[in-house]
């Protein structure tokens, strides 16, 4: 549905199954991926991609040696990570991520955590911390389409969402209304 809806990128998150529990969904979502021309980026599970038809990995935790792991995984595949505060978004920056999952923009149900929301003065301050030379960051955390011309505005990249299109009473729906909004 996502991508016959037009996503370009999805993010596969599974904290719950074992390894073996997981190549096979793995593998299937590579497979669709692949028939729309959709990159598949894996959260934290970086040792998969030798197994999986991925392009990246995700990493949520906030004291990851991305060196190492961009060593690991090589300079061909995409590697993001998690940050919730300039320093953290300044260590990315020097340690070879390729972008910036950044946030939590609001309050949100899909990934719970107890950082402070930034909301639009948050991005504003940090697009102007960092300044243009930096890794492309994209919001995340709790983001509504009522939010995204705003978002857009304070000079972030991009945005990811989960919540607000699988929550939704028309998840195809919705995805196309973010897509219209950011384009």
């Amino acid at each position: 549905m996502a991508c016959e809806a037009g996503v370009n990128w999805i993010q596969y998150r599974c904290l719950s199954k074992t390894d073996e529990q997981m190549l096979p969904e793995i593998h299937q979502i590579a497979a669709i991926c692949d028939d729309w021309g959709a990159t598949l980026i894996l959260t934290n599970h970086f040792h998969l991609l030798k197994e999986a038809d991925a392009q990246g990995v995700h990493l949520e935790d906030l004291d990851a040696d991305f060196v190492s792991v961009r060593n690991s995984i090589g300079d061909d595949k995409t590697l993001g990570g998690s940050a919730t505060n300039l320093q953290q978004l300044l260590n990315l920056q020097q340690s070879g991520v390729d972008y910036a999952g950044f946030g939590p923009f609001a309050s949100t149900q899909t990934k719970p955590n107890n950082f402070p929301l930034l909301g639009l003065d948050g991005y504003r301050k940090i697009i102007k911390s960092i300044g243009k030379n930096s890794i492309p960051i994209i919001a995340v955390g709790g983001i509504k389409s009522e939010n995204i011309s705003e978002l857009m505005a304070t000079g972030i990249d991009g945005i990811a969402v989960s919540g607000a299109v699988n929550s939704a009473e028309n998840p195809a729906a919705a995805l196309k209304d973010f897509y219209r909004l950011i384009y």
